[in-house]
């Protein structure tokens, strides 16, 4: 049996959902004081928004777009106990437009690490295997800490000081000097790689000299993420154009799932429990673009993984290759001993 030390996701990740007011507007639920905020409007094309608390939540990225960093007061204004204040920007807070919040706890606003070659300052959460890494590149291939005491089983990084595409990396895919744009449909793509082809440890990144991860005097953040028995998973699947998809097993009942295509060109497909409170899944937001959300059959969430209902379509081409990540609502079970929890599919 799979046993967790983490009985409840949502103390660790959570979406919470929110109407717009086009004033100063708190949004609270989150259960804890968020360290990085991803927001989007559903039903209204605007793009996609993060902050952390490594640059201050003041200071903007945009999932969808490859711009530098911007920085403007009426978006997140601040991060509080429970969530965050929002200002009067239409983008994350227009009067009658619905939208949704995903929330990550790290460490607050983090701390020196001098692991690697390159200083950097690192947020991190060891048990939730969650770090937000700050640095400044080279140009030189690179060390850098990450906090975590753990291997990661995906990084994405984004140069912060000029325009460039996010990389992501992520264990399912080839090589470790393979990639994906966040903020594009593209396939898999190493032919000029934004890491060394060195697996990330249990200590260091390795970025090598391309300026979307490493550009002398540029800054960076990096969102990095490490498993976690019951509470997080990171995986491949081939897809078999068939509502009767593969089930990926994860140990947990899915509070928040991403997938993506990595043989050809495709969107990422970001789903959660709060939008679809029952299944199937079928409430969609692309993280690549700034549509609005629409409605299709993707997948249902079980107690111990989530199974691909969809026959082809973004996540499930007959054949195609792709890759998930997965936070939990519950573990499959809680905790060993007296205290271990089995859980139900909805």
């Amino acid at each position: 049996m799979a046993y967790s030390t983490i009985p409840k996701g949502s103390l660790y990740m959570n979406t919470v959902l929110y109407s717009g007011t086009g004033s100063e507007h708190t949004i609270s639920g989150v259960s804890f004081q968020p360290d990085w905020t991803w927001l989007k409007s559903r039903t209204n094309g605007q793009p996609h928004m993060v902050s952390d608390a490594v640059r201050g939540g003041s200071k903007q990225l945009y999932p969808n777009d490859s711009g530098a960093e911007t920085s403007y007061s009426q978006y997140l204004k601040s991060f509080n106990s429970d969530g965050f204040v929002l200002g009067t920007d239409g983008g994350i807070n227009a009067s009658g437009q619905t939208y949704a919040s995903w929330n990550w706890k790290a460490n607050g606003a983090g701390s020196a690490n001098t692991n690697g070659s390159i200083n950097s300052t690192v947020s991190v959460n060891t048990t939730a295997g969650f770090s937000i890494v700050s640095y400044t590149g080279t140009g030189s291939n690179a060390t850098i800490g990450h906090g975590l005491g753990a291997a990661p089983a995906m990084v994405i990084t984004k140069r912060r000081s000029s325009s460039d595409d996010w990389i992501v990396w992520q264990k399912g895919l080839a090589n470790p000097a393979s990639y994906l744009y966040l903020n594009g449909s593209d396939g898999e793509m190493g032919s000029v790689p934004a890491y060394q082809n060195i697996t990330p440890t249990s200590t260091l990144l390795y970025p090598g000299t391309d300026g979307r991860t490493n550009g002398n005097g540029q800054t960076y953040i990096s969102y990095c993420f490490a498993q976690k028995q019951g509470y997080s998973k990171f995986g491949n699947y081939k897809g078999n154009s068939s509502t009767d998809g593969p089930f990926l097993y994860t140990g947990f009942k899915p509070a928040f799932v991403i997938l993506k295509r990595t043989d050809g060109g495709d969107s990422w497909v970001m789903l959660d429990n709060k939008r679809n409170e029952y299944n199937p899944e079928d409430k969609i937001l692309l993280a690549d673009t700034s549509g609005v959300e629409t409605t299709q059959t993707q997948c249902d969430f079980l107690s111990n993984g989530f199974k691909l209902r969809i026959a082809g379509g973004l996540a499930n081409g007959n054949g195609n290759s792709h890759i998930y990540m997965a936070f939990a609502e519950n573990p499959f079970v809680a905790t060993s001993g007296s205290d271990a929890i089995p859980v139900t599919a909805r």
